[in-house]
C-alpha cells in the first residue's frame, strides 16, 4: 500500500477532453461529425452544433458510449505533463470519476495508454441527491486534495480535503453561485493547478496523515 499523500483527480474536464470525444461519438452514432459552434462552451452539446437529443436518437448515442469509447477519450492539453509534475513531487494520483462501474477498467486503460502516471480509478456512478456521488470515495481515500471541474461534486467533501476547481468552459458553466464558497482554490486547468502546488501559496500536505 502506498504511503504517499493522495491527490484525487476527476477525469472528464480535468484529465481528459470529453468535449472533443463527444464529436467523435456523435459521428460514430449518426455518420456525420458536427461543426464546432463554441469552443468555450462548458457542455459538449453547446460546444458542437448538434440537436438536443431524446428518445431513440439519445439511446443511439448512448449505445456508442461503450467500452471502446471510454478507452479512447483524448487527454486535455498539458494534462499528462501536469500529472507527471504532481507525481514527481511525491503525490499518488487516483482518478475518481462519475462513471458507470462497468467502464472502470476502460477508463484506467485510457489513462495509462495516454501516459498518465495513474494506477487506480474509482468509478462512482452518478447518484441523484444532495451529496456528491464522489463523496464516499473521497472519504475512503482521505486525499490531501480533490480536483474537479463540476462544482456540485464538492458537496459533502470533508473540510480537511483541499477542494480545487478547474474553471474551464466559461460559457454556460454550472460553476457559479454560493457553492463557490466550498472551493479552496480555482485554476484554469490541471497544469495551472500543478504550478500552484509548487508555489509559496500552496497549503497541501506533503506527507500522509
Amino acid at each position: 500500500m502506498s504511503t504517499k499523500p493522495i491527490i484525487a483527480l476527476d477525469a472528464d474536464g480535468v484529465l481528459l477532453d470529453y468535449g472533443l470525444a463527444y464529436a467523435s461519438v456523435w459521428e460514430r452514432a449518426f455518420g456525420q461529425r458536427p461543426v464546432e459552434r463554441d469552443k468555450d462552451a462548458y457542455f459538449p452539446h453547446h460546444r458542437w452544433a448538434v440537436e438536443f437529443l431524446q428518445g431513440d436518437r439519445l439511446a443511439a448515442l448512448r449505445a456508442c458510449m461503450d467500452e471502446q469509447f471510454w478507452s479512447c477519450v483524448p487527454p486535455l492539453e498539458r494534462a499528462v505533463e501536469a500529472s507527471h509534475v504532481l507525481y514527481d513531487a511525491g503525490y499518488e494520483l487516483v482518478c475518481v470519476s462519475a462513471l458507470a462501474q462497468q467502464f472502470e477498467a476502460a477508463r484506467l486503460r485510457n489513462l495509462r495508454d495516454a501516459g498518465f502516471p495513474i494506477e487506480r480509478v474509482i468509478a462512482t456512478g452518478v447518484a441523484a441527491g444532495e451529496r456528491s456521488p464522489k463523496a464516499e470515495a473521497i472519504e475512503r481515500l482521505a486525499p490531501v486534495a480533490f480536483v474537479d471541474d463540476f462544482l456540485p461534486y464538492f458537496r459533502g467533501i470533508a473540510p480537511a480535503v483541499h477542494r480545487a476547481l478547474i474553471c474551464r468552459g466559461p460559457n454556460g458553466t454550472p460553476n457559479v453561485g454560493p457553492e463557490l464558497d466550498l472551493v479552496h482554490s480555482s485554476h484554469a486547468d490541471l497544469w495551472a493547478f500543478s504550478e500552484w502546488t509548487r508555489g509559496p501559496g500552496c497549503s497541501l500536505r506533503t506527507q500522509p496523515v
